[in-house]
């Protein structure tokens, strides 16, 4: 039997986020899908907890194994999905609104009749779910940073909503990839179609900012998505632990990835690290974007502006010139000894921190 929606969300030890990812699914109106939940191997009473809980919802619920890995999982959801269209979730996202998945996907259909085509994706618009006020500002910059159609602004975190062919024309998630999967696919359905932005909100837990810290969290991640595009392998075989389950997380030491950094740069010797170097400076200046869309959010969080009505013009204005003018070998030159001195200093900072 095939179903209007299949939503399919992967699960690692979830016993604490289960009960409200299945209260804002059961809230949700005018729609009729399945949910597949793909465990990953937990230990923490999460599938018994998924036994008990599917005789009090009325939806029915796929339970599947896969072996751990985000990827994996989301592939092997997407080939049991009875549904024409997927909605891939995390397992800690929650809808204010109970027309959500109504709305988003009607939203899709006429995006699809209009284009003729359906290579189009949807995603919605981001909020966290925070319990402390002391970082509201960097959710405030990230929520704004997930509304633009950018490269590297669409993640998971978002919800992707889109049609199961073009599921399958796009490729599946990556499973070699140790962090970003999301990122990647969202890059090829950029490449091969459109991103859709759904009028719906979509609420996201912080916890794992909360429990690592939202600043060191982020530089992390700004690290490995360069990384990630540099293809330096080297680092993710060296730090298999970068990105734990959230049940095994705790504070983030930067300090000591920061010090991995340096020690794979000196072992491959001052050649390959030049290079890598060179090829960072490349990646940044082509995100050198965000700095002036700082600026733009630093101005719209003053005046506590809603993020969806952040005025661009920064932005603008590095799109108009900036990046035209930096795109050459001096500028991504520049960019090279500007991040290599934020590394230092950042180095500094963190391994004095922790006595380095």
């Amino acid at each position: 039997m095939t179903m209007e929606l299949t939503v399919i969300v992967p699960i690692l030890n979830e016993v604490d986020q289960l009960p409200r990812l299945m209260q804002t699914l059961t809230a949700q109106r005018g729609v009729e899908f399945e949910l597949i939940l793909v465990d990953g191997g937990s230990n923490d009473g999460t599938v018994d907890m998924i036994v008990s809980l599917r005789q009090e919802v009325p939806f029915p619920i796929q339970l599947i194994s896969s072996e751990r890995g985000r990827g994996l999982q989301l592939n092997a959801g997407a080939e049991k999905a009875r549904g024409d269209t997927l909605l891939f979730l995390h397992a800690d996202s929650l809808f204010p609104d109970q027309l959500a998945l109504r709305q988003a996907l009607e939203c899709l259909a006429q995006a699809i009749t209009t284009a003729g085509h359906d290579r189009i994706a949807g995603h919605f618009r981001l909020r966290f779910d925070h319990r402390s006020s002391d970082h509201d500002f960097g959710y405030y910059f990230w929520e704004g940073k997930a509304r633009l159609d950018r490269p590297e602004c669409t993640h998971g975190d978002q919800g992707f909503l889109l049609r199961k062919r073009f599921f399958n024309q796009a490729g599946h998630f990556r499973e070699d990839l140790p962090i970003a999967e999301d990122t990647e696919f969202a890059e090829r359905i950029r490449a091969t179609g459109r991103w859709l932005m759904l009028s719906g909100l979509i609420m996201t837990s912080a916890r794992r900012f909360e429990q690592e810290g939202l600043v060191e969290r982020q530089i992390l991640n700004a690290l490995l998505m360069n990384f990630k595009a540099i293809d330096w392998s080297d680092f993710f075989n060296a730090a298999r632990n970068v990105y734990q389950p959230h049940t095994a997380v705790g504070r983030l030491d930067l300090g000591q990835y920061l010090d991995l950094i340096d020690r794979l740069n000196r072992e491959d010797g001052w050649v390959h690290a030049l290079r890598r170097w060179y090829r960072t400076g490349y990646y940044v200046r082509s995100n050198a974007w965000q700095l002036a869309y700082l600026k733009d959010v630093k101005k719209g969080f003053k005046r506590n502006i809603a993020v969806d009505d952040i005025p661009l013009d920064a932005l603008s204005c590095h799109d108009r010139w900036f990046d035209r003018l930096t795109d050459n070998p001096p500028g991504r030159f520049i960019a090279m000894v500007g991040t290599w001195l934020w590394f230092r200093k950042t180095k500094r900072t963190y391994c004095v921190q922790h006595k380095r």
